[in-house]
């Protein structure tokens, strides 16, 4: 059974939070609530979440300081900061202190549920795909790096099992190669990266395309990134 996603929601309104925990709930997430930015602060130094809904404008210590705190300690935890309508300024801001996306009151509730979703995808693939996914004509397992095509089995390492589950949860949508070598590595990509990348890139396409000259599974897009399209 698939382990529901944890998220924590920081809001000190207590009818919107008590909303978004009940929406949240029956659309199958695990919901902890923190009425402030204290609150916030303690709850997060005791568990692990998998996504923080994060109110800007809170008592005791503010949403921006928060994510601003949370991300210079490190913590990878995905944040959707959530903003008056009009504050531009704050949103803009809140997305350079660290936070994965945002989202201006007042907003429906499916839009939030839509947007929680796409940014569980684009950094949590494991969850959106799991572990054995079909690839294009691949059956892909995680587990044992492997990849199944009718006429063989191809062996891959973790790292392109890595760079395969990426793309898999964000299908038809070009990808930079910033944003794959963050999320696959976990680190911010230099010059020297940019090298790796692309041969990690092109040993994978040597493994799984039909023709490796002439991608079809991961294509490039001229000096966007790459796609792969379903």
């Amino acid at each position: 059974m698939e382990q529901k996603a944890h998220i924590l929601v920081v809001e000190d309104e207590q009818k919107i939070r008590t909303a978004l925990t009940d929406f949240l709930e029956f659309h199958g997430f695990s919901v902890t609530e923190a009425m402030d930015g204290l609150e916030a602060e303690r709850t997060v130094d005791k568990g692990k979440f998998d996504l923080i809904l994060l109110d800007l404008m809170l008592p005791k210590i503010s949403g921006e300081q928060l994510c601003c705190r949370w991300r210079q300690e490190g913590l990878q935890t995905p944040i959707i900061m959530v903003t008056a309508k009009g504050q531009e300024k704050e949103k803009i801001k809140g997305l350079e202190l660290g936070a994965d996306d945002y989202i201006a009151k007042p907003f429906s509730l499916e839009e939030m549920l839509a947007r929680i979703k796409a940014v569980l995808r684009r950094t949590d693939p494991a969850r959106a795909v799991g572990q054995t996914f079909k690839f294009a004509d691949l059956d892909v397992d995680i587990a044992s790096l492997k990849a199944k095509r009718t006429d063989r089995e191809i062996e891959i390492t973790k790292r392109e099992a890595g760079i395969i589950q990426y793309f898999a949860a964000n299908p038809n949508r070009v990808i930079s190669r910033e944003e794959l070598y963050k999320e696959v590595w976990q680190e911010t990509m230099t010059e020297l990266s940019t090298r790796t990348m692309d041969m990690h890139i092109a040993k994978l396409r040597s493994k799984i395309e039909h023709d490796s000259a002439n991608p079809q599974i991961i294509k490039t897009v001229r000096g966007a990134g790459y796609k792969y399209e379903t």
